[in-house]
């Protein structure tokens, strides 16, 4: 007979997946063991393996968890028909999750790369896609951009650049908040910085 799962089977597993990030994020994907990981859940390995098979799996459950997350940020912005109000939105979703999620960011930013290919594959596809999305609001933001997808996917890249390694300086509880900081990427982003 088949072995019934836990009325807070989603619980636990949800709460592995964010002790798992703690520590990728602290001491890196491969400075932390599966006896690490049970240790610092409170639980035996063997416990461990009833919610994950291995520990990249743990590894690809945050990352894809993350990038989800990511998407549907951009997902609740695609109403707004203004660019420029879009971008604004979205930076603010991005934002919002780099600050409640830097442990996960940071294990997608250092750790994709072990991850297997077909697994990678999946998450860079996400990934892409937030690209893309970006790319094509500031088709809509620049006629000279419009023309020029190079330069384009330069100021894309750059637009990223603004946001993504918030998790190695930004301090959640400092003066500035995330989305104070989402709209000055977006204005310095728009409109350069001020005189």
């Amino acid at each position: 007979m088949a072995r019934t799962q836990a009325a807070d089977y989603d619980e636990r597993r949800d709460a592995i997946v964010a002790k798992a990030a703690e520590l990728y994020a602290r001491f890196g994907f491969l400075g932390c063991s599966i006896s690490d990981l049970a240790h610092a859940c409170g639980v035996s390995k063997s416990l461990l393996y009833h919610y994950f098979s291995s520990k990249e799996d743990i590894l690809f459950e945050i990352m894809d968890g993350h990038v989800r997350a990511l998407a549907a940020a951009a997902a609740k912005t695609e109403a707004e028909a203004d660019a420029a109000k879009r971008l604004r939105a979205l930076t603010r979703g991005f934002m919002a999750l780099y600050v409640d999620a830097a442990a996960a960011h940071k294990v997608l930013v250092n750790d994709l790369d072990k991850l297997p290919p077909k697994r990678r594959a999946s998450v860079v596809a996400a990934e892409r896609a937030l690209i893309e999305t970006v790319d094509g609001l500031i088709k809509r933001l620049s006629r000279k951009l419009a023309a020029r997808a190079q330069e384009r996917r330069m100021a894309t890249m750059m637009y990223f650049g603004m946001i993504n390694w918030t998790h190695t300086w930004f301090d959640p509880g400092g003066p500035i908040k995330g989305q104070a900081f989402a709209d000055q990427v977006v204005d310095t982003f728009l409109e350069g910085l001020p005189a």
